[in-house]
């Protein structure tokens, strides 16, 4: 099978297209003729040597699939081949077939193509589990979100308008800001222009929000907290803007505040599994109608063009998600 190998690390042409054997099934596993693959942040921090894959994982970038399933292996009773999936996973997604566990095996939404599907997993995983099951995200709260035109934004905008709680979103720049307005976000702010800790507190009338997802990490932390509102809570996804940062303690213990932080990738199959039962459950009926959580695809390219979509995603101006096609 063709598959994407991350050759050295460094800049997207790194990417290299190689010939490896197909995976073949193990205990509780099923193997998927992949359609598409979602293009996430995390696998540009593995191509620059940033993120190495968990121990036993694929060396093959890549943490979403959409397509059919191709085999299953022993125990495995929910799927057969031929059936329509998306996944979540470890590793490996950038190939023509993946493994993964059952348990983190998803069916395709209804009236969903399999490019659309790839945009779901990773981000609906990683934000549904913290925005709602760690955050506690609640009918009417307001919820700030930040990089709100990445998948992960996008998504928590998305979701928080499915929760009926109220998004505002910051970005940088006014086409940005209007792309989270289209996407359902109340209010969006341009970070490049505004403090958006003055313009939260205008929008929110001094109150502060319930809930902020948080992409930046370390370069925020001081500055949601100044956001936040009593009882809130601070969900911190990634760290893009650094790994440390001071912490006024008693601010926070006076806003009775939390902080919260998580990754999907290092989690078990039973964890994640637990994950896809909930999204099953409590988000899975709410695809269909495509609202108002829909695939917001920002540009596909030919899978032996990763090295190009790579470069499309650290460009900074998608809006969405980037996917391979195979």
């Amino acid at each position: 099978m063709i598959a994407i190998e991350i050759s050295s690390f460094g800049p997207p042409d790194v990417l290299k297209p190689v010939e490896r054997p197909k995976p073949e099934p193990g205990e509780g596993e099923v193997v998927i003729r992949v359609q598409a693959a979602g293009v996430a942040r995390p696998d540009v921090m593995q191509r620059q040597g940033h993120y190495p894959p968990p121990p036993g994982a694929s060396d093959i970038p890549g943490l979403e699939v959409a397509g059919t399933i191709d085999s299953v292996g022993p125990g495995v009773s929910e799927y057969k081949p031929g059936d329509a999936v998306c996944a979540i996973l470890t590793g490996g997604g950038y190939a023509e077939f993946c493994a993964a566990p059952a348990v983190q095996v998803l069916p395709i939404p209804q009236g969903w193509s399999a490019i659309e599907a790839a945009t779901v997993p990773e981000n609906l995983f990683t934000v549904f589990d913290n925005l709602i099951t760690r955050a506690g995200l609640q009918r009417g709260e307001t919820v700030l979100i930040h990089g709100g035109t990445s998948g992960i934004g996008s998504t928590a905008i998305m979701l928080s308008r499915a929760w009926h709680a109220n998004p505002i979103a910051t970005a940088g720049s006014r086409e940005k800001c209007k792309a989270c307005l289209d996407l359902g976000a109340q209010e969006a702010i341009d970070y490049k222009e505004s403090d958006f800790v003055a313009e939260v507190k205008r929008i929110t009338n001094e109150h502060g929000v319930d809930v902020v997802v948080d992409l930046v990490g370390g370069a925020y932390l001081e500055r949601n907290l100044d956001v936040l509102a009593l009882e809130g809570r601070i969900a911190i996804v990634a760290v893009q803007g650094g790994r440390t940062a001071q912490l006024d303690i008693v601010k926070l213990m006076q806003k009775r505040g939390r902080i919260m932080s998580s990754t999907m990738r290092v989690r078990t199959a039973a964890q994640k599994g637990e994950v896809a039962r909930r999204l099953r459950e409590q988000v899975w009926p709410l695809l269909p109608a495509k609202n108002p959580i829909r695939p917001v695809i920002d540009s596909t390219f030919p899978l032996v063009d990763a090295a190009k979509a790579h470069a499309r995603l650290e460009s900074g101006g998608h809006v969405g998600k980037i996917v391979l096609v195979v």
